[in-house]
């Protein structure tokens, strides 16, 4: 995750990262709970795989035809138990659309009551005024709610609906009514990044708090529009500028940005801090090298299947990434199993970097990017990133002398 406002505006937070990595879950802050240890991952549980719209990028082949393997109640309340017995600090119920299972509030509810800090991933088109206000009620603090395109037409096509761009529109309205902190989820690619900064605009007018823009990755319905979706190098740079300039007009009290799933991002973003001479980019530069390699998958960050299988994120939901199954083994004893092949794959990933990765100079911070990607394009999880487009000659290692 590339906190592009929090780099650009966020003077202190290096400080205030330290505190949280050495402090409890109940004094952790929002911004803060990405900097949680590898022992305490940050929770993507796919409650139900059940959907009602069918979405031509869904990471997750969810449908209105997936069946109902999920978690029975019972099940699902003793994993939030062991989850809780961990330390685990947040867990985003997503799916599928999480409002489609039954006993969701229950979940968030009985999360809370356990010390967890809830956020719900929703496509929107389900939250009423009364549900709004049920999300609400059931502790959950944040619903990032998914937005394809600045138009009914751009985002009723990826959607496969004729009503979802009204219908998730007005849930940011209802989300506002309520009191519940709301933000727009994208995922960019070659038929909606020319509304972008419409986009962007239509977020702060819905009263948006967070922009989280997501880039392609191979998986689910993903993989199979991958070719056809993905970004050009001068594309993917526009982009980034794109984002780079609306952040620094938009106060981060209105809305903040974020990318997610090209840990490269964070290069491009302090090469742009360095040349326009920030005031905020020492900061910045410690807040990216603390992350230790860019991706979270598999360290900071862990992915629950509505089956209970464990994977290192939520796009890597294939067969070779399976860490286990919660139903054989709890997931805090899968998760502190440093043997386990597919955590010793993702947390030394690293250092077994080949390609252009293998040599470069910034793979300390962006960590190689997507290992994802990485495989599903060459068949290869440690060749290089084909979604990576910074030069060599960016040298960012300038911007790092000073650090001792």
């Amino acid at each position: 995750m590339n906190r592009i406002t929090q780099c650009l505006h966020g003077r202190g937070t290096v400080s205030e990262m330290s505190r949280h990595l050495h402090g409890s879950r109940n004094q952790s802050s929002g911004r803060n709970i990405a900097f949680s240890g590898t022992d305490k991952p940050v929770i993507f549980w796919n409650v139900t795989n059940r959907c009602n719209l069918f979405c031509k990028h869904c990471y997750s082949s969810s449908g209105s035809d997936s069946g109902n393997e999920d978690l029975s109640n019972s099940q699902a309340l003793s994993l939030i138990d062991d989850l809780s017995g961990m330390g685990i600090p947040l867990i985003i119920f997503t799916g599928g659309e999480p409002l489609l299972r039954e006993d969701i509030f229950e979940l968030a509810g009985y999360a809370r009551s356990k010390g967890i800090a809830t956020a719900l991933s929703s496509n929107g088109t389900l939250i009423t005024a009364k549900s709004a206000f049920d999300i609400k009620n059931s502790g959950i603090d944040y619903v990032g709610i998914s937005l394809d395109g600045a138009s009914a037409e751009t985002h009723n096509r990826f959607r496969g609906s004729s009503d979802a761009f009204e219908l998730t529109t007005t849930a940011f309205k209802h989300c506002r009514n309520a009191g519940l902190r709301s933000g727009v989820r994208v995922t960019i690619n070659k038929e909606n990044y020319g509304e972008l900064e419409d986009l962007i605009d239509l977020a702060v007018n819905l009263g948006a708090s967070r922009f989280c823009l997501y880039w392609l990755v191979p998986s689910g319905r993903g993989a199979e529009a991958y070719n056809n979706f993905q970004l050009e190098e001068n594309e993917v740079n526009g982009v980034l500028s794109l984002l780079y300039r609306k952040a620094k007009e938009i106060s981060p009290a209105v809305m903040e940005f974020l990318t997610v799933d090209a840990p490269q991002d964070a290069i491009h973003l302090l090469a742009s801090m360095n040349r326009d001479g920030s005031e905020d980019l020492a900061a910045a530069k410690h807040l990216v090298a603390s992350l230790n390699g860019g991706c979270s998958a598999g360290t900071r960050v862990a992915n629950i299947s509505h089956r209970g299988y464990v994977y290192p994120c939520q796009f890597a939901q294939s067969d070779e990434f399976c860490i286990g199954d919660i139903n054989e083994i709890p997931f805090s004893s899968l998760w502190g199993d440093g043997n386990n092949p597919v955590i010793a794959l993702f947390r030394k990933k690293t250092l077994l970097l080949e390609g252009k990765c293998k040599n470069c100079q910034h793979k300390m911070l962006c960590g190689g990017g997507c290992r994802v990607r990485a495989n599903y394009m060459n068949n290869d999880f440690y060749s290089e990133d084909p979604f990576c487009f910074i030069r060599e000659e960016l040298n960012i290692n300038d911007l790092f002398s000073d650090r001792k």
